[in-house]
């Protein structure tokens, strides 16, 4: 999918409001690929031990662009 296109295209936008948007967008794509992830095993087109792998680095990039998400809207917990 798009997440790392996104990413990449947010460090050339012109204001912060952009910048934050692309990342939205690659929060919503990896949310999209864990889906994709979830349909593969239903069909056994993947093995488990490659699943895992992916969908806990999906999970993992969609908590990190969620935690940046709520910084750039200064929203964060800390």
């Amino acid at each position: 999918t798009s997440i790392g296109a996104n990413i990449i295209e947010a460090q050339a936008s012109s204001s912060k409001r952009d910048f934050t948007n692309f990342f939205n967008h690659s929060l919503k794509s990896a949310n999209e690929s864990i889906y994709w992830l979830r349909l593969l095993k239903d069909a056994k087109k993947i093995n488990n031990s490659q699943l895992e792998f992916l969908l806990n680095e999906t999970k993992e990039l969609a908590n990190i662009l969620g935690s940046s998400i709520l910084t750039l809207k200064g929203k964060n917990k800390f």
